[in-house]
């Protein structure tokens, strides 16, 4: 037997061995659940069920109700003993399959009430409920009915396992009319696994014995009157937790329920007070009364359900009803408060409810007209907010004010509390209503008597607030309309004597000026306006007049434009600002608008100037400035591609060269010179190497290999290379910052830019001095971060110090970028800080420059704070001897370069690996999706065939999750790679590559994808 064969088996060994323990115990439908092969039912293995649908699986079978539990999104049967008497013929072959197959002929009827309760809805019962059921032999129907409750079976997590359908069949009771017996009674009462089931599914369970008058609450129904589950309760404390208003009716509907003559089904909702929290809830219940035969009353028993969500979405609802249809046709704002204050008083039982406006330079609320219970005072008038309480600063800062009791909350205890109370205020709530910012009304709700404000209450009070404010604003702005209308009318009618008389008063400077002058009034209309209108804008002076000045303005500026002079209006100081206007012919003109306040606080004066010329000189600056910086970027283009081409045809030189003597002197037969034309092509390409990675580097396009990094035990390994480097007459200092923060960051071009900085350091220091290396840790707060350039947050700092001829501020501005060098030619290429700009910035971090002439230079990279563990040092030196293939081992290599493919697999097969080709993607994830034996996928990660080779790698994830992958590239976006943060089992190399790093890489992760199998079966 293979291994997979092996697995299979020990699989379905360990589900039967699971299934057998979820079911032991006695009963028919166990032992036929121990049997199942769960695996080939829509439910699945019983080791993938959820914990809340195996503890119930495993307690339904003690219970004497027949339960189902309908599982999962196809609603699968699991059931109980009790339950296949109601399957009758379709038991046993009901077990694990889905409802809509099981109860076809009803399942019509089912569906959207198992949906309903999935999907988050209140748990339903029904009493009675007929059903025509296909279950006898021979497919022939019956009628049966049933009481049934259906309710949310929740995981820990909230989402539903199940829907648990607690359903005895009453068809014998229906049909011979009999009543309910002992029996059915004690079926009525759940064990203890399935009232914390149904406690589950928010439903209560409660229980009356009448004859020893003691009361029986499960927690859930304990919660409904606000008592503690552990709490013991009496009758006194269910009389005590209703609402005054609630008692005599529920009462009354359970003394009918325990009479013997009527035996009442107990169908009731009330409210409840609740004991220790004192909030206000609705409760639905619904009981029955048990009877011996002598017609005693021995119990009643029965369900709650809390719907006070249900009730307060029912009051909203209402609520807003009422008042959309209130205000409808009231044009009248006091009108439109009252009727809202009125709807939602008599709503809430209030004793008060009113819309107030605020003066705020009397800092005084005006109540034109409140809404009052039988027997209480309107506030109606003026009153001073602060003789009430302190809470008039929060209302104006948008804060709900809510107090329950006014002598206990510190805003109002005190001689405010007396204050309140001599108005019949107990406990109160103030909405603000805010304009832009600024609090103009207080929409008010008192209540007589102490209350505790549920948060259905205030959001009723929100609700009716701001749609209040709505309509009241609407109705203000309709008669403003109105009135402005009337006004339009009145000018249109005088317009032709007005412009006269005013054209008779106008002075020299008005007619001549160029500036365009205005009258204008907080309305939105000009009461006169200079000639330079029509001369500017080519509007004419009656279109000016009778058509608001908001009219003209651009859609963009018309709420700053309007702010800004409602800003003026408010502090009385005139104001500045530009906007857009519309000429005549449809083209817009920037104008740079004056406005002062007039006395008579009712209009202002307006100047503006037209900006048509000075824009348009700020445009052809600005398009001056582009191509000036287009020339600029063009010139370090042809800067760019003249210095590569230099440098690598040097370098193409030395290898082309080195390949020709060697192919001449290996035909003449001298093969002594070869090795020193070997070293030469080698060295020439390792330079070639360098040169691209430095220009990767400098456009953050470079591969890194990130991880997490101690920048002091860095900078104390290189300090003898960075002194061998810089020489003897250049000191070297290093300040390791104590306890200083890991970095995460690729410790080889860390070890670059440090080299580079230092060569810097030391050529601006012909004469000799001082290099300091320092680390650091900086936290940057906004401030901070915004200077450098940086998201706040924790880095870690690597600078070098030196004591040499430091920079200009001109230069300071150039160094990062690329090809710019203060060196003589050919002493320096220009790239070395533009590569270590790029390597920050792809690092995620930045580097910073602090320079003056003659006194040094600081150079800082600022590298993201890693909070992980530090890698420790493998130290392993490179294999003495190529690790080499086991029998039958298979690498796919997908590259669209043949030169790479073929060296890539003449390394395999020298190694003894069986090497397959393919040219793109789409040819390589056709191998990859086949069966052929593949250990390991090398991939270059830009492919044509439509996917990059990341893509292609994770598509053949899908159907071999287990692939090791190698990325070959000498370029690629960082984002495609992950950012440095591979999936477990792929790795990445940089192009060109050794020969003995590809091979002991290649061995690795191939004896990698055998270990980490053995780990999974272990754990």
């Amino acid at each position: 037997m293979d291994v997979a064969s092996k697995s299979a088996s020990n699989f379905r060994n360990e589900a039967h061995a699971d299934a057998a323990a979820l079911f032991a115990g006695p009963g028919e439908v166990r032992s036929l659940a121990r049997d199942l092969d769960w695996s080939t039912t829509a439910l699945g293995p019983t080791t993938g069920w959820s914990p809340a649908l195996r503890t119930l699986a495993r307690s339904i079978f003690d219970s004497p109700f027949p339960i189902c539990l309908w599982s999962g999104p196809r609603y699968a049967l699991v059931y109980n003993d009790p339950y296949r008497r109601i399957l009758a013929a379709k038991h046993p072959a009901a077990l694990g399959q889905p409802g809509s197959s099981v109860w076809a002929e009803i399942w019509r009827e089912l569906r959207p009430q198992f949906d309903g309760v999935r999907a988050g809805g209140e748990p339903l019962y029904f009493e009675d409920a007929p059903f025509v059921m296909a279950r006898l032999e021979g497919g022939g129907t019956e009628t049966a009915w049933f009481n049934y409750s259906l309710s949310a079976l929740r995981d820990e997590d909230g989402s539903v396992a199940a829907v648990l359908n607690i359903t005895p069949e009453t068809t014998a009771r229906v049909v011979l009319e009999r009543r309910l017996t002992e029996e059915q009674t004690a079926l009525a009462i759940s064990e203890e696994r399935l009232r914390l089931a149904v406690d589950n599914a928010d439903v209560g369970l409660w229980d009356v014995d009448v004859i020893n008058d003691r009361l029986s609450w499960s927690a859930r129904t304990k919660s409904m009157f606000g008592i503690s589950a552990g709490t013991p309760v009496t009758m006194d404390d269910f009389y005590d937790g209703l609402h005054p208003d609630d008692r005599a009716a529920t009462t009354a509907a359970y003394l009918a329920a325990a009479d013997p003559e009527q035996r009442a089904l107990y169908d009731v909702e009330y409210r409840t007070i609740g004991k220790q929290d004192g909030d206000e809830r609705w409760v639905a219940a619904k009981g029955r009364g048990v009877f011996d035969e002598t017609g005693r009353c021995l119990r009643v028993t029965g369900t709650a359900l809390e719907i006070t969500a249900r009730k307060a979405a029912d009051i909203r609802r209402g609520v807003l009803v009422d008042l959309t249809q209130a205000v409808r046709d009231l044009k009248n704002p006091a009108d439109i408060a009252y009727a809202a204050a009125e709807i939602l008083g008599r709503t809430l039982g209030n004793s008060r409810v009113g819309y107030a406006a605020i003066d705020h330079e009397a800092g005084t609320l005006h109540v034109e007209r409140d809404w009052t219970a039988p027997g209480v005072e309107t506030l109606a008038g003026v009153l001073s907010p602060r003789e009430y309480g302190s809470f008039i600063d929060s209302l104006k800062r948008g804060e709900l004010i809510v107090i329950g009791d006014v002598r206990t909350d510190t805003r109002t205890a005190g001689p405010a509390a007396d204050a309140l109370e001599s108005k019949r205020t107990r406990a109160f709530v103030n909405a603000p209503v805010l304009e832009q910012g600024r609090l103009v009304a207080v929409f008010f709700v008192n209540h007589g008597e102490r209350r505790n404000w549920s948060e259905g209450d205030l959001s009723l009070i929100r609700e009716v607030a701001d749609r209040t404010r709505i309509a009241v604003e609407r109705a203000r702005g309709e008669q403003a309309l109105q009135e402005s209308e009337m006004r339009l009318r009145e000018l249109n009618e005088t317009l032709e004597a007005q412009v006269e008389a005013r054209s008779a008063e106008r002075d020299r400077l008005w007619n001549l000026s160029q500036d365009m002058l205005a009258r204008a009034d907080y309305t939105g209309m000009m009461s006169a306006v200079s000639p330079a209108w029509t001369r500017v804008l080519g509007w004419t002076e009656r279109e000016l007049l009778t058509r608001g000045y908001a009219t003209f303005m651009h859609p963009d500026d018309e709420p700053p434009t309007l702010e800004a002079i409602g800003r003026m209006a408010e502090t009385g100081q005139a104001a500045r600002f530009e906007n857009r206007i519309s000429t005549s012919d449809g083209a817009w003109k920037h104008i740079e608008w004056t406005v002062a306040p007039e006395p008579d606080g009712a209009n202002f004066i307006a100047v503006g100037r037209d900006l048509s010329h000075a824009k348009a000189r700020e445009a052809e600056l600005a398009t001056a400035q582009e191509a000036l910086r287009q020339s600029q970027k063009m010139e370090a283009v042809g800067q760019l591609t003249g210095g590569l081409a230099h440098d690598f045809n040097n370098l193409l030189a030395g290898i082309s060269g080195s390949l020709e003597l060697m192919q001449t002197r290996m035909s003449q037969g001298r093969l002594n010179d070869v090795d020193r034309y070997m070293a030469a092509a080698q060295g020439a390409s390792k330079r070639a190497a360098a040169l691209t990675h430095r220009l990767l580097a400098f456009s953050r396009r470079q591969t890194l290999a990130p991880r997490p990094t101690d920048a002091n035990r860095l900078v104390l390994g290189m300090q003898e290379l960075v002194q061998r480097t810089v020489g003897p007459h250049v000191t070297i200092e290093v300040v390791g910052a104590s306890g200083a923060w890991p970095a995460l960051v690729d410790p080889s071009q860390l070890e670059n830019a440090l080299l580079n900085l230092c060569i810097n350091a030391r050529d601006a220091m012909p004469d000799g001095g001082r290099i300091t290396i320092e680390t650091a840790n900086k936290w940057l707060d906004e401030r901070a971060a915004r200077q450098q350039d940086m998201p706040a947050g924790q880095y870690l700092t690597l600078s070098v110090t030196d004591t040499g001829t430091g920079m200009p501020p001109d230069v300071i501005e150039r160094v990062f970028e690329p090809f710019f060098t203060t060196k003589p030619l050919g002493e320096g290429t220009g790239l070395g800080l533009s590569m270590i700009y790029g390597f920050a910035q792809q690092s995620g971090g930045q580097v910073r420059i602090y320079s003056e002439v003659d006194k040094g230079t600081t150079v800082s990279i600022y590298l993201p704070r890693h909070y992980g563990a530090l890698d420790q040092e493998d130290g392993c030196a490179p294999p003495a001897t190529l690790p080499r293939s086991e029998q039958g081992e298979t690498v796919l290599v997908v590259d669209d370069e043949p030169t790479v493919r073929m060296l890539v697999t003449d390394i395999l097969e020298d190694l003894g690996y069986t090497a397959i080709e393919a040219g793109d993607s789409a040819a390589g994830l056709k191998v990859l999706q086949s069966d052929v034996r593949i250990d390991l996928l090398v991939t270059d990660v830009g492919l044509p065939g439509g996917m990059n080779g990341r893509q292609m790698a994770d598509a053949a994830r899908v159907s071999r999750p287990a692939l090791q992958v190698l990325f070959i590239t000498g370029y690629a976006e960082n984002a495609v790679l992950g950012n440095g943060h591979l999936a477990p089992g792929m790795a990445v190399m940089t192009k060109p590559f050794a020969i003995e790093t590809m091979a002991a890489r290649i061995r690795s992760m191939i004896e990698a994808s055998r270990v980490e199998p053995l780990r999974r079966r272990r754990v």
